[in-house]
This record gives structure tokens, sequence and C-alpha cells, in this order.
């Protein structure tokens, strides 16, 4: 598999894996075994991804176990991105209890994260989302002193505004930004992704395959189990689900004319924008996995990048991507 730069120096492979819903969010849907878990990380990595990521807060803290173990026999020959950021209480759902991303906290969450991941350098550390109690000036302060320190190498945001990454980079430079991106959520497009490319900052999307909607398989009728994200999601039900179904209809189209399926056909748009952009898809099955990483092998021509367009122009989304709750917590 090919390989990429994010930011100033962090080479991963093009396409990357997002481990949460084997621990959160979604799983309960598709549940997946620890062992088959580890399994499915491990033939990632035979696959040619090298790029995971966790968070702390998956689980909690079950996902970054999960994944040290299952890539300890790779140490050295992949990079893992973990998060941190919030106030986690393990016994509520879900666990997040509110923002805390001062120093103390930071710096905890370094220590606690390097020994589940059983690494000595935590490869990239994003903060999970902007904490409007703690200047951002103040969190970059804090990760470029563990940079120093040599417990981390490289700085991420996730879901921060153009504001934020700019005042932030102007402490510790910032690698990567990770942001909900795919044909049905841009909204970054207008004024971030231009923010990125001017810094030099690398753009890694997570839900590039929107939630499993972007692969056809969600139908009207599709039950999400206890748990399960999507179940609050409106744009996954009643009419909203119906009209954007025709943007996955569209896509199909294209997708047989290539010989790949409409969610190779959703992560290969994503490659083809820029270079520094590597899409983080998640998956708890073993074939889907080895789909989504066949897509970096699917050249995206002018001509194709055109149709996609046009099918994305047609059908504007409906429904937001998170309840209002959520949505409160993405910058812009």
């Amino acid at each position: 598999m090919q390989k990429r730069e994010l930011g100033r120096g962090l080479e991963v492979s093009a396409m990357g894996f997002g481990c949460m819903g084997m621990s959160f969010g979604d799983n309960k849907t598709s549940p997946v075994s620890h062992d088959d878990a580890v399994a499915i990380l491990r033939r990632a990595v035979e696959t040619g991804i090298t790029f995971f990521d966790t968070a702390e807060v998956y689980g909690p803290w079950t996902n970054e176990e999960l994944v040290g173990e299952a890539l300890a026999p790779f140490k050295g020959e992949v990079v893992i991105a973990t998060k941190f950021g919030w106030r986690i209480d393990p016994q509520a759902t879900p666990p997040m209890r509110g923002f805390d991303s001062s120093p103390a906290r930071i710096r905890k969450v370094a220590e606690d994260s390097l020994r589940r991941l059983r690494v000595d350098c935590i490869d990239l550390f994003y903060q999970h989302r902007v904490d409007p109690a703690v200047p951002i000036e103040d969190v970059a302060g804090t990760v470029r002193d563990l940079i120093a320190e040599g417990k981390v190498k490289h700085f991420g945001l996730s879901e921060a505004g153009a504001a934020t990454i700019r005042r932030a980079h102007a402490v510790q430079p910032v690698t990567a930004l990770q942001s909900e991106y795919s044909l049905w959520t841009r909204d970054i497009e207008g004024e971030i992704l231009p923010t990125l490319e001017e810094l030099g900052i690398g753009l890694v999307p997570f839900s590039p395959l929107g939630k499993g909607f972007l692969t056809g398989t969600i139908a009207a009728d599709t039950h999400f189990g206890e748990g399960d994200i999507r179940a609050g999601i409106p744009r996954f039900h009643g009419e909203a689900h119906a009209h954007n179904m025709r943007l996955v209809e569209l896509l199909g189209d294209i997708a047989r004319s290539k010989g790949a399926t409409t969610g190779q056909i959703a992560l290969a748009w994503l490659l083809a924008l820029k270079p520094w952009i590597v899409p983080i898809p998640g998956t708890t099955r073993m074939h889907r996995m080895e789909e989504n990483a066949a897509a970096t092998a699917i050249s995206l021509g002018a001509d194709d990048m055109a149709r996609i367009e046009a099918a994305a122009a047609a059908v504007p989304i409906e429904g937001t991507r998170y309840p209002p709750a959520m949505m409160a917590l993405v910058e812009r």
C-alpha cells in the first residue's frame, strides 16, 4: 500500500483503520469477539495498513488495551494515534462527562495511554474535542512539552475550527486534524480545508463511509441496537433516509462502472482529493476491512471525480450528522 505524509514527517499508510467500533459507539449492532478483533487488526497490518486510531474514552480504556495487544508484534512498524480531552465516568452511557484538557489531565492520559498501548512513545496525540475552558495555547504547550520529553511524537486536533487550529499551530505544529468528512458531511470545505493546506497539516477523516450509510447496506428498516449512536442520528431515519439513499444509488452506478463497491468509491474519492488526506474507516468484519484497504488501488480520473461531484450536488443531504447535543461539541 502506498504511503502518505501527515504534517511534517509522519508517514502512514494511505488508508488507516478506525478502531473505535470494536469497543464503543455502534459495535452492539455488529459485535465482535476479542479474538476476532485482534485477528482483524493483525490482518490489517498484513494488507498494508500501518495507521491505527483509538482513544482512551473508547470503551472506555478497553479499546486502547485491545489495540496495544493486537499491535504489540508490530512495534516500530505501525503508527498509533490516541486522544485526550474528556472527563470520563466508566459507569455512564456514554462515558463522556464534559471536557478536561487541563495540563495535568493531558499528562495523566499520556502516561496511562502509553501503558495500555504498550508503547514507549505515542505517535500522534489528539485533543479529542476543543475545551472552551482551557486556552488552546496551554493545550498545545503541554503537548509540546510531552514531545520534548520523548513521550509523544506528533500533536493533533479533532473537530477544531480554523481559528483554533491556527492558534495551536503557532505554539506547537499540528500534524493532523481529525474531523468527520465524507460525501455526506462536507462542512469543513469552506474554511478548514484551505487552512490545513496553507499550514501543511494533514486531514484524517473519520466516518468516511458515513457511519456505514455510504456502503448502501443500511436499509430504512435497519434496527440499530442499544448503544448504537446511529439510532439518534436524524439523517438515518424517515424521509431523510429515503432522500439520502438517492446519493448511494448514484454512487452505486459509478461503482459498477469501475468494478468497485459503493463504499470503495466513497473512500477513493477522499484519496483523490488531496495527497495529505488519510481516511480511517472502521469495521468489525474481516471482509469489510479488506474491501476498504483495496480502495487504495482504485484510480479516479477527472471524469470520475466530476461524476461523483455531480451526484453529490444532485442530492443535498437531509438531516444533521449528530443529535443537537452532540452537534454542540463540534467547533466550526
